[in-house]
């Protein structure tokens, strides 16, 4: 890891706007703080109730896209959708804090934001509803200073530093905050500036001279320029060890990354709950190979609280009901990928997930999508609910309302119509959430499964197809 010390004085200032920050005044909680139960793979409430995280993730049509949370809140509104949310039983939102609305410059919270994060906050308490709010990102603009590597920049990491613990302190204590959730679907970069120097200091720390690395590598030392040894080049070479050395090291940034932001909430919050809602592609059980995002979940388990992930049925390409055949095929996905971020024995949520219904899809290359109906809709998102039951303990929709300004799935993701009203998706979340929800839900029990060969397959896309495969025949035996 390549650090500098900090100034004192750039200390003595934080820690004033610290003290700022505590002092603004905040409502008492009347929701009961949500810890880890004692078996470390649910969630209780006080008196050791089970909860179980069933909502949506919240943004309003009618706003752009990406959708303008804070810039165009309407706490009115809010206050509307919070009151139908707890009648279709709902108890928790996923928010994005975005750097526009609070942190336009580093080092300060944006008061305007807080304001109207202090507003979301009390309208949720009053109906009963835990707030998930996920780290600073672009969807109402990034500015100038933030332009650059989110992974690699030992100036933007200090930068987030400072963010959690001014946003941490400020909302210390506030039963209401679920879980912070440090980024969503967070990939560590391939190639910048930053990464080459961090990747050659990683050299030097794992190789004594370019002599070891090249005999790991079976090339010729002398074709190597110790020192400024060139990132490799982002493509598949299955078995390659200096392919995966890189993706060694990008497993080291990702664990660095969340270490130092865990650590900035701890140290403002010591009770703050804090997970990380990973790409399902963290898992390489499909794509894999050179475009793993990184962010291995055995790893991060031993940072976070819990984890999360998100998934969407792309197993074969856009699932569109068409093919009985691929529901079974994403299900059997779905499973092997929360199987392996559950492995660790910490509570994972799925916190990104739903399908599209309703209507077709309008595509980014300007063709349509086989229309699918409300049913089919209802359909795939129960069964992505028993099929992770057990392995999850927690589902968040993607989107409490039809979207139709959205340029992807989010146009038909929603449990209601654009227009309010409520879909069969919608429906049928009310009775998971009563078939689910307060209720311990025991280990799942699963059958034979193939073992996940990590090494291999970030290395190799084509063995990310053939454990696919595997993993399928596995969960079209039976569980």
């Amino acid at each position: 890891m390549i650090t500098a010390q900090r100034p004192l004085i750039s200390r003595v200032v934080l820690f004033a706007a610290l003290a700022t920050s505590l002092a603004a005044p905040l409502a008492a909680d009347a929701l009961p703080k949500i810890r880890v139960a004692a078996s470390g793979r649910t969630f209780v409430a006080e008196a050791d109730k089970p909860f179980v995280p069933f909502g949506v993730n919240y943004y309003r049509p009618g706003t752009g896209w990406a959708p303008q949370v804070w810039k165009q809140f309407d706490a009115e509104a809010t206050r509307r959708d919070f009151a139908r949310l707890r009648e279709l039983g709902a108890n928790c939102v996923r928010v994005f804090i975005s750097f526009g609305s609070f942190y336009s410059k580093p080092g300060v919270l944006d008061d305007d934001g807080l304001k109207k994060f202090d507003q979301f906050l009390a309208i949720a308490e009053e109906a009963g509803i835990y707030v998930h709010p996920t780290g600073p990102d672009h969807w109402e603009t990034l500015p100038e200073w933030a332009r650059t590597d989110h992974f690699a920049n030992e100036t933007f990491l200090r930068a987030l530093e400072d963010f959690w613990r001014l946003f941490a302190a400020r909302y210390r204590g506030r039963n209401v905050i679920f879980a912070y959730d440090l980024k969503n679907e967070p990939a560590v970069g391939w190639d910048s500036a930053d990464m080459r120097s961090r990747w050659n200091a990683w050299l030097k720390q794992h190789y004594a001279s370019p002599v070891d690395a090249a005999k790991a590598w079976g090339v010729d030392a002398a074709t190597l320029n110790w020192g400024e040894v060139a990132v490799p080049p982002r493509k598949d070479v299955p078995g390659s060890k200096l392919l995966l050395d890189y993706q060694h090291f990008r497993d080291e940034r990702a664990d660095d990354w969340t270490r130092r932001q865990v650590a900035a909430i701890k140290a403002a919050d010591p009770n703050a709950l804090v997970t990380v809602g990973l790409l399902q592609s963290s898992v390489p059980a499909a794509g894999g190979g050179a475009h793993w995002p990184a962010f291995r979940p055995s790893r991060q388990a031993k940072l976070l609280d819990f984890l999360e992930v998100h998934f969407y049925p792309n197993a074969g390409g856009l699932y569109d009901y068409t093919k009985p055949e691929d529901e079974q095929r994403n299900l059997a996905y779905l499973e092997s990928v929360v199987r392996e971020v559950a492995a660790p024995g910490k509570p994972v949520v799925l916190a990104e997930f739903g399908w599209y219904g309703g209507g077709a899809l309008r595509l980014r290359n300007g063709k349509m999508s086989a229309p699918g109906a409300e049913e089919q809709q209802a359909r795939w998102c129960r069964r992505a609910v028993e099929t992770t039951a057990g392995l999850a303990c927690g589902w968040l929709n993607w989107g409490f309302y039809d979207h139709p300004q959205a340029n992807d799935c989010s146009q038909l993701t929603g449990l209601l119509t654009v227009d309010g009203k409520l879909k069969a998706w919608g429906a049928e979340f009310q009775k998971l959430v009563a078939r689910f929800g307060g209720h311990e839900i025991p280990p799942a029990k699963l059958g034979p499964r193939p073992a996940l060969d990590w090494d291999r397959n970030i290395t190799s896309a084509k063995a990310t197809q053939e454990f696919r495969g595997a993993y399928l025949n596995a969960f079209a035996a039976g569980k």
